[in-house]
């Protein structure tokens, strides 16, 4: 990938971690970068996902608590934009 699209993405990711969750720490951009992508999986390729769920069980509860973290961050943040 070149630089400058890697910096020009990494500054999308960026904004809609902000616009999602109301923060954009690496750490969180992690979260929301790893929730995006596996929605984007379970959606268009469920049975990928099923696999790899009942193949990695402690990954998949991971996968929860993450998906239940970016909800409730998302939740919170619509909620102190009323």
């Amino acid at each position: 990938m070149e630089k400058i699209f890697a910096e020009q993405f990494e500054a999308l990711l960026e904004k809609y971690s902000d616009l999602l969750v109301g923060e954009s720490s690496e750490e969180t951009k992690d979260k929301v970068k790893t929730w995006a992508l596996y929605t984007h999986i379970a959606k268009s390729m469920p049975a990928l996902a099923k696999h790899w769920n009942e193949l990695y069980p402690e990954a998949k509860e991971e996968m929860k608590t993450i998906i239940n973290e970016i909800k409730q961050l998302n939740e919170q943040h619509r909620a102190t934009k009323r």
